[in-house]
């Protein structure tokens, strides 16, 4: 008789220690089979191995195509931040932001393309648009995360890249009690690069889960604090010119610098609280809630260099120019003016977000579902810039002969100069160049027409804030069923309103004893706001001075003068969305046979209704200011999706996979505003036959399509090992464009004379629907334990996995369009050992060249061109449970490193690697952790 062997999901559920025991066999033969078979060693995998397993289950008994990354218990996760976790799942990768992993692409596809759901509720964003900055949301409380990239018609939210979907513990399904506690000491590899900045931090958490009442009640909840520093120093460019010499040829060359160095510190207070009730088999009630107090505030300091845009005269002799590219890479202007810049900015946000569960067992076949949630964001930017040098407006003060060089890299450039920029008794307080066109200041001071105007701009505040609420609710419905061919029925309804606002603001700032022609000078640092000075030596300026500008501002040391009234764009900027998305959907999970091949999956359709509207501005200007009327459009609209997935069972270990859905990504909020620049015409219509003419969002703008098509192949050979094959395609359509439209501006009056006229439709220019294309690509994945090669190596492994992305797009005009987000090539790396108690591991993500959103002027979105990269980071750690050691049975110690390499991040101005417009250094960053469990 032949020993019964454990199945592979066996040995899988007992690795990750989801039982205690597993009955091999049922009936009396089974049993006897078990009697006589021999004792099996299970060997229990704890730490990152464990959540490797966890991972591998959660992709291999899932109905679509998905990936997982799971933490064996809370506060757990194997990285710092979720951003890092996610990034390195195949497909997936991230761009940073100031340093930090924050905006997650999906095959190709930028944040905004995907969904992002908590516990499977869509979330709100502290952007100005949809895609999630998720350094918002502490790893330390999650107990996983799982990515869609097929979707089921009863999954509630809509992306064409996926849905992202994050989660927090469930206390009943511990069965345990745990208290613990978690701390980490953080450290940049740069000293301070400002006097007052932070180059040390420090996170901590406390976790208790417990269960009461028979194990019929739970309760989770954790606390984690943190304050994470970050550095840079940063080259960046105003942009690169035609310049033409003497002898009439023509040479692009440096317009402008603006480089500088900051001092960040994320400071992240967080809250979450699990109630679960489960007082019977038949019901199950869960609230979770989650709060978290957001702050970054950035310490930036350096200098704008004027170059072939500045008051400088460019030496002939001193040019060099790189034949190839028709590039000067170096020259010198003499008699240069600079302006001197002390910033500080504070990003602060609120998140809070409550639901609520019931799931309730009707009888054997029935089971029904509620669900209900509220969510908030608010935040706010306080962004100033600070203005100094060596005299106030153009040609005044002393002048410096600057010269720049660029070496054979796209490091940026290297300065010479001759002045001493760390002098306070040279450089002084006011604007250096006459920035600010303001008719606001002109007026206010009665500069126009003098030989002082628009001097009076000595520093600006960019003060934009965003306020995103979002409530759902959801009411389904499950039905089992005996047929050979479905097992269930789901179906069910939800509802989403989302609001969501933005107010833009900006500020000149001006001394406050400024005066017109009476005292027009500048105005030396006072004493107790000097705070030394900030090295910028990596650009070749040396030593700046460093004055606490915050201080200054709220000591009265500036007035301040709205920018809104002379600049049309704070209006343009202002807007309030709001959306109410009502779906139905049916959903036959599908349980069958073809031949002697298990068939599972589901077949099924959502029903999407959508009332959009948005509440902005028309507005033009007269007489210098701005004139607005209030603007309200409404649009609706529907979309029908059908998905199907269906998982061919090779074998126990080989699993065939197919997927097809058509899929929506809505609109960005700040695209489909209404909020508009408008004029009216009453003599003549344009070719169009409208009176109004109108630039700005489009209220009426309607989601992206996308008809998606997977194939994968999944060989699960081992309880810690999986290799995986799959490819992809996407028919794209309805993309959204630059283009005209037309717009009903019924009830808008006239701003020039403030009478509503008689014709309402207008030619809108902005964004449009229309275009479109396809998308396709493979991804190779792998998850290999070392032992299959030898029982020596029982505890080292790999993680691999590559991405290949191609794309052919074309706007409405037929021309080529390159997706945001797309790198065509990612591919992630884990090496990781853990035995004994021992754990080591290195991580590697790549990506190639791709467009990405940075913040631009007055935090508008702009789209630039990001440079691939390479980033490695590393863990050691090692857990005193294995060490025999009294007393120190529950601790864990870990450090980290976290981009080992250095790797900057890089965009480019145009296809010439020499012409940099953003090199960031961020340094490595080390951290230094425990973990400790009562």
């Amino acid at each position: 008789m032949s020993m019964f062997k454990p199945s592979m999901l066996t040995l899988a559920l007992l690795s990750a220690g989801l039982g205690s025991q597993v009955a091999y066999a049922q009936g009396n033969e089974a049993q006897a089979q078990a009697d006589e078979q021999q004792d099996v060693e299970v060997i229990e995998v704890r730490g990152f191995r464990r959540s490797v397993v966890e991972s591998i289950n959660t992709k291999r008994f899932a109905t679509e195509v998905v990936e997982s990354v799971s933490a064996e218990d809370i506060g757990k996760l194997p990285d710092s931040s979720i951003a890092e976790s996610i990034a390195r799942l195949p497909g997936l990768t991230a761009q940073r932001l100031d340093g930090r992993a924050s905006r997650v692409s999906v095959r190709g596809f930028s944040e905004n393309e995907s969904a992002t759901t908590f516990n499977g509720r869509e979330q709100v964003s502290i952007s100005d648009n949809r895609g999630v900055e998720f350094d918002l949301y502490p790893s330390e409380i999650m107990s996983g995360v799982t990515v869609y990239k097929t979707p089921s018609a009863s999954l509630d939210a809509e992306g064409i890249a996926g849905v992202i979907d994050m989660q927090t513990v469930r206390p009943l399904s511990k069965g345990e009690q745990v208290i613990q506690f978690n701390g980490q000491l953080e450290q940049t590899s740069f000293d301070k690069l400002n006097p007052d900045g932070d180059d040390k931090g420090f996170r901590g958490t406390v976790s208790y889960i417990d269960q009461f009442a028979d194990d019929t009640f739970g309760v989770a909840f954790a606390y984690t604090t943190m304050s994470s520093p970050n550095q840079e120093k940063r080259w960046n460019s105003w942009g690169y010119p035609e310049f033409t010499t003497d002898s009439g040829d023509t040479y692009s060359i440096l317009g402008g610098a603006k480089p500088f160095v900051r001092s960040s510190t994320l400071e992240r207070d967080s809250a979450m609280l699990v109630l679960e009730y489960a007082p019977s088999s038949d019901l199950s009630m869960t609230f979770d809630a989650l709060y978290v107090d957001f702050t970054d505030e950035k310490i930036l300091r350096g200098i704008e260099v004027p170059f072939a845009w500045g008051q400088g005269s460019i030496s002939p002799e001193s040019a060099t120019v790189d034949a190839d590219s028709g590039f000067i890479t170096s020259a010198l202007t003499q008699g240069q003016r600079v302006v001197v810049r002390n910033d500080f900015e504070e990003r602060k946000a609120d998140l809070s977000q409550f639901g609520f569960n019931v799931e309730y067992l009707l009888s054997n076949d029935w089971e029904l579902e509620f669900d209900a949630s509220r969510s908030e964001v608010e935040r706010q930017v306080w962004s100033i810039e600070s203005y100094s040098g060596t005299g106030r407006g153009d040609n005044n003060g002393i002048s410096d002969n600057i010269g720049y060089a660029f070496d054979d890299g796209n490091t940026g450039a290297q300065f010479s100069h001759q002045l001493d920029y760390s002098d306070f008794n040279l450089i002084q307080l006011g604007g250096p160049l006459s920035w600010g066109s303001s008719a606001a200041l002109n007026n206010q001071y009665g500069l126009t027409g003098t030989p002082y105007e628009n001097t009076a701009q000595d520093g600006f505040i960019n003060a934009p804030e965003v306020e995103d609420e979002l409530t759902t609710l959801k009411l389904a419905a499950s039905k089992a069923m005996d047929n050979v061919y479905i097992s269930g029925v789901e179906f069910g309804v939800s509802y989403r309103d989302r609001e969501k606002t933005k107010v833009s603001e900006g500020y000149f700032m001006t001394l406050a004893d400024f005066s017109y022609p009476e005292n027009v000078g500048m105005l030396e640092v006072p004493e107790q706001y000097r705070l030394g000075s900030a090295d910028l030596s990596f650009i070749g300026m040396g030593p700046m001075v460093a004055y606490d500008t915050r201080a200054l501002v709220d000591d009265g040391y500036y007035n301040l003068l709205r920018e809104s009234l002379t600049d049309s764009k704070h209006l343009t900027r202002s807007w309030t969305v709001q959306e109410e998305v009502t779906a139905a959907f049916v959903q036959a999970n599908i349980n069958a046979e073809l031949g002697d091949i298990p068939v599972t999956g589901n077949v099924g359709v959502r029903y999407v209704y959508t009332k959009q509207s948005s509440q902005g501005n028309a507005f033009n200007v007269v007489d210098g200011l701005v004139v607005a009327e209030p603007t309200d459009i409404s649009h609706d609209y529907s979309n029908v999706l059908p998905s199907l997935n269906l998982n061919f069972a090779l074998d126990e270990q080989q699993t065939l996979r197919f997927g097809a859905a058509k899929t929506i990504s809505r609109a960005r909020l700040d695209e489909m505003n209404a909020s508009i620049s408008a004029s009216y015409n009453a003599q003549q219509p344009d070719e169009n036959g409208n009176y109004w003419s109108v630039s700005g969002g489009n209220p009426e703008l309607e989601p992206k399509e996308a008809t998606g098509f997977d194939l994968s192949y999944e060989n699960y050979f081992s309880e810690e090992g999986y290799f995986s094959a799959a490819v992809f395609y996407k028919d794209l359509n309805q993309w959204i464009f630059d283009g005209n439209y037309e717009i009903d501006m019924s009830g808008v009056a006239d701003p020039a004379t403030g009478e509503i006229p008689p014709n309402s439709t207008g030619t809108g220019s902005g964004k449009i629907n229309g275009g479109g294309g396809e998308l396709w690509g493979y991804e190779l994945s792998v998850a290999l334990p070392f032992n299959l090669f030898a029982d020596e190596l029982e505890g080292f492994g790999l993680l691999a996995s590559h991405t290949g992305v191609e794309q052919d797009m074309e706007d409405p005009n037929g021309n080529d369009y390159e997706l945001p987000g797309l790198s065509d090539s990612i591919q992630s790396l884990t090496l990781y050992y853990e035995r004994y108690g021992f754990t080591a591991r290195t991580s590697m993500r790549k990506r190639s060249d791709f467009k990405g959103d940075i913040y631009g002027v007055g935090f508008s979105t702009d789209q630039v061109d990001i440079q691939g990269e390479t980033i490695w980071d590393a863990q050691l750690g090692y857990d005193f449970a294995d060490s025999g050691i009294q007393g120190l049975e529950s601790l864990e110690i870990t450090f980290q490193v976290q981009n080992i390499t250095e790797e900057p991040f890089i965009s480019l101005q145009g296809d010439n690697a020499l012409q940099v417009r953003d090199y960031q250094d961020y340094g490595r960053t080390y951290l230094l952790g425990f973990k400790y469990e009562l």
